[in-house]
């Protein structure tokens, strides 16, 4: 049985970016070994900051940045806790991200940079692979974009 995640987000500086930094840095810093200061960078003050709870407990999040401009949105820095993985937590993060971005804060596509490994998760969410795979903090990349129907 799935276990249902309670799902919150913020804008900007806030206890849920508080929580969301705690598993960024569980997950990046310590487990992938990407320094810290390619982690946590200017935009986490103004990008929206998703986490998903168990109980109490933060396990799971992504940010997203919208750029209004071009009606376009962006996921990064999705993360899970390593004990928490194969759960389908991450999945119903990502499906609360995507309804939120498509009614509360309409856009016309949803881009992201999958991890390699991660590109068959993100393709079942309707995410399609575009370009060139790149490298970015050492780890190997693709852009990923999902076209929202209007």
């Amino acid at each position: 049985m799935t276990k249902k995640l309670l799902i919150k987000h913020a804008t900007g500086l806030s206890n849920i970016q508080t929580d969301a930094k705690s598993i960024r840095n569980a997950v990046f810093v310590h487990e992938q070994k990407i320094p810290a200061e390619l982690e946590f960078d200017e935009f986490d003050a103004t990008t929206i900051h998703f986490v998903g709870y168990l109980e109490d407990l933060a396990v799971t999040t992504c940010r997203v940045a919208i750029n209004a401009d071009i009606q376009q949105a962006k996921i990064q820095r999705v993360a899970t806790l390593i004990d928490c993985r194969g759960q389908h937590l991450a999945s119903q993060l990502l499906e609360s991200v995507l309804e939120t971005l498509t009614t509360d804060i309409p856009v016309a596509s949803i881009t992201l940079d999958a991890q390699l490994p991660a590109q068959h998760f993100y393709e079942q969410l309707g995410f399609i692979p575009v370009g060139q795979q790149f490298e970015e903090a050492g780890i190997p990349h693709i852009q990923m974009t999902k076209t929202i129907k209007a």
